[in-house]
């Protein structure tokens, strides 16, 4: 992942072995996705970090849809007895939260919570819309923002403003709210799999790390080019803590006052931080085709108004070619005249377009077009008879092998220990993730955090054999997943 590609360097970007945060940061501001606010902790989204969120807004939408889901939208203000209703809820997001005190020149009768999530005005409104099982399930999502107020922020990792999705859902019996649980969760494993070329290890979160007011929590980790472990997504099963706080509540099939099973999901903008740190390289982006904005960009190259015209003409019917034969294509041909060929090339290189087909006047003539690859930067002069079905294979070859490289550097960089001067080593000189047992206990899992700022990722779903406790020896059901975490 850290070899360098010396054909072209770049100069705005900071080598990852040098400094792996400025590169990121470095990768941002050359492919123009985003920067910072005036308001500190907040970051504007430029044209090509939203268009890459688009991408990813409409993929999941669709995959929700498929699955029943409907969208909606809630408010941003929550009225502060709301979030009092649920104490753990309002105990665990209570320092992150900004209050507004005044409105309309006046001071409130009661301040309002800007929301850091929906759950308690969703359960409020669920509480006035549910009355029978008939009324059930009600599986609704909404796309909107948040505010949580990060004392450390990055962008797109961790900003005090940030976009999301966030699903919420009522059931008439437990069994249905982990399903639906689950069934979100690999929502989410697919989606980052197959459409950002990102592995994840799936698994329920421990007690410490779960969701405020939840019965319990799922997650996806993905691990970095660092080593690091980034949470993708997280589903919570809600139990009845807050259909309980919201008095949300039907009458079964037996004519039997019950209250529902709630669930909650979501995914955020944080995807494309894992994106960025997942594919990049010391030239900038690297997007999958699958989520890319762009897949092919078409470069003419001319020195004079005539070949600009031939040139722009044969880009034309070379996208008119793609556009026919290959569906959901997206297309961008470069129409500057201000640039030399070079600079239009490392911008796109930089955008972390797939696919870049350069054409002059030479191939005009021979009927052919250079063809290069964004992702280990190769360059072949393909036929315009054949250049549809090359593009189409190399869409594909480029989706699989980023997911590929991603799995090999996750699992070259995965270790199992069975002692905690082992685990110590590992994760203060090579970090990664690592597999090992706990005995469950709070104390030993603040022990491990507080010694190795490791801490538990998840539980994985993919149980392995009993053991002992990597501490204290004690019996243990299962391997725990470690890592130091975004």
């Amino acid at each position: 992942f850290f070899q360098k590609n010396t054909a072209l360097m770049a100069k705005n970007i900071t080598p990852r072995k040098e400094n792996y945060s400025q590169w990121y940061l470095d990768v941002i501001a050359a492919g123009k996705l985003a920067d910072y606010a005036p308001v500190k902790g907040c970051m504007v989204i430029r044209p090509t970090g939203y268009a890459i969120w688009e991408a990813m807004q409409a993929r999941l939408d669709r995959m929700f849809k498929e699955t029943g889901h409907v969208n909606a939208s809630f408010p941003l203000l929550i009225p502060k007895h709301f979030m009092e209703r649920e104490a753990e809820h309002v105990e665990g997001f209570s320092p992150e939260c900004a209050v507004v005190t005044h409105g309309g020149g006046k001071k409130l009768d009661e301040p309002l919570y800007i929301r850091p999530t929906s759950e308690t005005v969703v359960g409020y409104m669920y509480s006035q819309w549910i009355h029978s099982y008939r009324d059930l399930p009600v599986l609704i999502n909404q796309w909107c923002n948040v505010l949580r107020w990060e004392m450390r922020t990055r962008l797109f990792l961790r900003t005090s403003e940030f976009l999301w999705q966030e699903g919420h859902t009522a059931h008439e019996t437990a069994e249905e709210a982990q399903e639906e649980t689950l069934r979100m969760l690999e929502i989410y494993r697919v989606f980052q799999e197959v459409y950002l070329a990102i592995p994840v290890v799936k698994g329920l979160k421990s007690e410490a790390e779960k969701f405020p007011g939840a019965l319990a929590t799922y997650s996806i980790e993905a691990m970095m080019q660092d080593g690091k472990a980034l949470q993708s997504g997280t589903s919570h099963n809600l139990g009845q803590n807050f259909a309980k706080a919201f008095d949300i509540d039907y009458l079964d099939r037996n004519n039997n006052q019950k209250y529902v099973w709630t669930t909650s999901w979501g995914v955020s903008t944080r995807m494309i931080g894992g994106l960025i740190m997942t594919h990049s390289d010391d030239d900038g982006l690297i997007i999958p085709p699958k989520i890319a904005p762009i897949q092919v960009v078409i470069v003419p190259i001319f020195n004079n108004d005539q070949e600009r015209g031939e040139t722009l003409e044969f880009a034309d019917s070379i996208a008119k070619l793609l556009y026919e034969k290959i569906d959901e294509l997206q297309i961008k041909i470069d129409r500057r005249n201000n640039l030399r060929p070079a600079d239009k090339f490392f911008h796109w290189i930089q955008q972390g377009v797939p696919v870049r087909i350069e054409v002059g006047p030479r191939d005009v003539k021979k009927q052919s077009a250079m063809v290069a690859r964004r992702d280990i930067r190769e360059k072949n002069e393909v036929s315009l008879e054949n250049i549809t079905q090359r593009v189409v294979e190399l869409l594909d070859n480029i989706q699989d092998s980023l997911f590929q490289r991603a799995l090999d550097y996750r699992k070259s960089n995965t270790r199992t220990v069975a002692g905690f001067g082992e685990f110590k080593e590992i994760i203060n000189n090579e970090g990664g993730f690592i597999y090992a047992h706990w005995d469950g206990s709070k104390e030993v899992e603040t022990k491990i955090k507080q010694d190795t700022k490791a801490t538990i990722r998840c539980i994985p779903l993919e149980k392995s054999g009993a053991g002992k406790c990597m501490v204290t020896g004690a019996p243990s059901a299962q391997e725990v997943l470690f890592a130091i975490a975004y």
